[in-house]
């Protein structure tokens, strides 16, 4: 048997709060979705996490941490936000660019990928990870 190839996965900023908000082994249970996945944060993204940590509240300030922890599982990439980009349109340009599914819990942002034909993971009822959109194809 041949090794199987490690399928991209981008994970957006509020999909690194899973883990511990709703105790979801995120890691695991994309694997069990679509195969061995490579997890990628872009740069942008620790960005925006570190944005969130300047917030007044101790409760938001802890999340981003545990996210920021979950964030050193996955793989970073540098990506350049362009003039007039936002962090969604990042994440848009960079899924597309590579074929790769998004996991997001972000309902505007599953729409727009979902429009160009990208594959979306997203939490279902508070329980589980779902994907939509996934033909399976490397």
């Amino acid at each position: 048997m041949g090794t199987q190839r490690l399928k991209r996965v981008i994970l957006d900023s509020n999909f690194l709060f899973v883990p511990f908000q709703f105790k979801i082994e995120i890691f695991s249970e994309m694997e069990a979705l679509i195969g061995r996945v490579e997890p990628v944060v872009l740069s942008i993204t620790i960005e925006e996490l570190n944005g969130l940590l300047k917030k007044k509240s101790e409760k938001i300030r802890r999340q981003v941490l545990g996210a920021l922890e979950v964030a050193k599982r996955c793989t970073l990439v540098n990506v350049e936000k362009k003039p007039g980009e936002t962090f969604d349109d990042v994440i848009l340009r960079v899924a597309r660019e590579w074929g790769c599914p998004v996991a997001t819990n972000d309902g505007i942002l599953r729409k727009r990928l979902r429009r160009l034909g990208i594959a979306t993971i997203f939490l279902r009822q508070r329980t589980r990870l779902e994907i939509e959109g996934y033909s399976g194809n490397p």
